[in-house]
This record gives C-alpha cells, structure tokens and sequence, in this order.
C-alpha cells in the first residue's frame, strides 16, 4: 500500500456512507478509481461501476457494497430526547454512551446516546438497551429546539468512530463492513493499471449501494450490467474471539488468509477455478460453508437474469457491526491478490457451466 492507496483507505472509511445515503462516500470511492478505469456509470439509487474494457462481450464483475449500518430519527420527545429505529442492522445493545453524527441539510449535528447512570439502576433487575428505551440527547431541552438545528424525523445518524490501527497488525474502526470491500477491489484495479494489464474481457468493478438493507444496489445493477461472472468481497465472522460457537459458525481466523464460501448460490466451477488460483500462486486460504443463502451480494448476482456463475470471497472481521470492527492487513493484502490473479489469468471463454 503506497501513501496515496492508505490516504484513499482512511478518507474512505472515516467518511459517513448510511444506507440509502451512500453519495459522498461513493464520490470518493470514484475520484480514487477514475485513472485506473476506462469510463464509468452511476445508476438512479446512486451504485457506482468503474469499467475497464467497455466493449467486450464477455463481462467480469468485481464487487463489494459502499453503505453502513446507521440510524433514523424516529421520535423527538416534547422535551427533546431523540428516538431512533434501524437502518440495517444496527445493534442496540452497543449504542448507550456513544457518540453519534446527526446529518442534516445543515450540516453535522452532534448527539450522545445516553444512558441512566450505574448509581440508579436496579442492580437486580437491570433493564437493558433496546429501540424501546435508547435515546440520543444533543444538548436541547424542547422539541423545537431540535427542529431548529435541523434535526427531523428521518434524519440519518451515524457513530462518531474512526479508523485506527491495533499493533500494527489491525485496521479497526466502524463500517469496514463493506468499505474495506470498496477499497480492495480499487486496490485490484489500481494493480492492474500499474502492470499495465491488458484483459481479454470488460471488467466491471462495482461498489453497490443499499447491501444492509436487503441486497438492493446489487440487485438493480446486476440486471443493467448482465454479466458472465461474478466475485463479490464482503467480510465473514472472525470466530476466534470469546463468544463464538465454532459448531454453528464455523472457523476463521484472522490472519489465515480469505475465506472462500460453499453454499448453492456460489458456482462450484467457479469456486474451484479460485482455489485453484490461490494454490498455484500460494495464497493462503479458508473455507466455510453457508447455509440457503450466503446473506452477501453473491445472492443478488447468482440469481440475477439467467443466473450469473458467482463466488464470494470473504474478509475474516472480529466484532461485526459494531463501532471496533477488526481485520487483519494480511488477510486484505491476500483479498487483493486472489481477486488480482483470478483475473489475470481468467479466460473468457471458460464455460463454467456443469453439463453440456
């Protein structure tokens, strides 16, 4: 990572992007790609693709998603306390003494969630966090001194964390579920920019909108692009942290490299061709299984138009939506090489079909 790819990684994950307001995020993502790509499209809802090689017949999909999970203003109280439902899935139980940004059309508004203090709660019967009893309090005591500073129902809030590093090993901070996404396949299209890569296909690098909220941006732009084939990078549970049950879900571990998925929305042809990849160039890798559904944007691609051969690979996270998500800067440098050299030696005309 040169210091322009690491200012593009922390300008792009500090910056807000909420579910179904992802627009300032994705005008960075896109200033970012603009050399790397041979031209662009943005649809209505705001998914951005850089292409590269628009005229090829055969079409290749790299892809991850741009929002984060956030909050709305659902209820302001006659004396000015904010109440709040979820814009994806947004964890309550974190939510009490954390600081949040309120955007409005004038500007950043600041706000606390807050909390009663140890001193009066009923040790015994302790009542916890919930949508019913969380509230975020910016300093007014009246209801219309919260509309004055611009806050209303439907207001977007996001949590006020940063990026930082953690041993040196770690990026941590909130919404690397997706934006680390954004940033490895940039990083792939950087890479083959400078290797002066010259594919056989059009590649369609796409950072969609709208993930957290039911695969939505993948959806609609799966049907405008109609590709051939497509590899999606989304972040899986690091397991190895307390609290996992490793009989339900599985083994990652951070560090040990991508997590490849099994599952029937994933093409097994496709996936072999990937382990393959990563075998022949050393890649470490994991495995995992899904159950129905990978839960991702793969969903949205395999089943899409006439079905889309698809594969996902994983980003090991510790501590999922939460604010001090966690991964390994290994395991991001071997998401990009996977995705890099899948490409690289990718034949249009493979056939991933099963039966012929």
């Amino acid at each position: 990572m040169d210091k322009k790819s690491r200012n593009f990684l922390t300008t792009y994950l500090n910056n807000a992007s909420p579910t179904g307001f992802e627009t300032s995020g994705q005008q960075i993502w896109l200033d970012y790609m603009k050399p790397f790509i041979d031209t662009h499209l943005v649809d209505t809802y705001g998914t951005v693709v850089g292409v590269i090689n628009p005229d090829a017949e055969h079409r290749v999909v790299i892809e991850a998603h741009a929002d984060e999970i956030s909050w709305f203003v659902n209820y302001i109280s006659d004396d000015g306390y904010i109440y709040v439902r979820r814009n994806g899935g947004s964890d309550h139980m974190i939510a009490p003494s954390k600081r949040v940004n309120i955007h409005t059309d004038k500007g950043i508004v600041k706000g606390v969630f807050g909390w009663p203090a140890i001193h009066v709660r009923n040790a015994e019967n302790e009542e916890k966090p919930s949508l019913k009893n969380i509230f975020v309090d910016i300093g007014c005591s009246k209801k219309e001194e919260v509309e004055k500073m611009g806050v209303h129902v439907g207001s977007v809030m996001t949590f006020e964390d940063e990026l930082m590093e953690l041993n040196d090993r770690f990026f941590v901070g909130r919404a690397l579920d997706n934006r680390i996404g954004g940033f490895m396949i940039a990083e792939v299209a950087r890479k083959l920019h400078q290797k002066k890569h010259k594919l056989p296909f059009g590649l369609y690098i796409v950072n969609a909108v709208q993930e957290e909220i039911g695969l939505r941006g993948a959806q609609m732009i799966a049907e405008r692009i109609k590709p051939d084939v497509a590899i999606v990078t989304d972040v899986c549970h690091e397991t190895t942290s307390p609290a996992y049950k490793k009989i339900e879900h599985g083994l990652q571990k951070a560090g040990e490299g991508p997590v490849l998925t099994y599952g029937p929305a994933v093409q097994n042809n496709l996936l072999r061709k990937i382990i393959d990849v990563a075998t022949k160039n050393k890649i470490p890798f994991q495995r995992a299984a899904a159950s129905r559904m990978t839960g991702t944007d793969t969903d949205a691609f395999a089943y899409s138009n006439s079905g889309v051969a698809s594969a996902l690979i994983s980003l090991p996270l510790k501590y999922m939506h939460t604010t001090v998500e966690m991964a390994h800067k290994e395991d991001v440098n071997h998401v990009i090489e996977l995705i890099y050299k899948f490409l690289v030696e990718h034949d249009p005309k493979t056939d991933f079909r099963y039966m012929r």
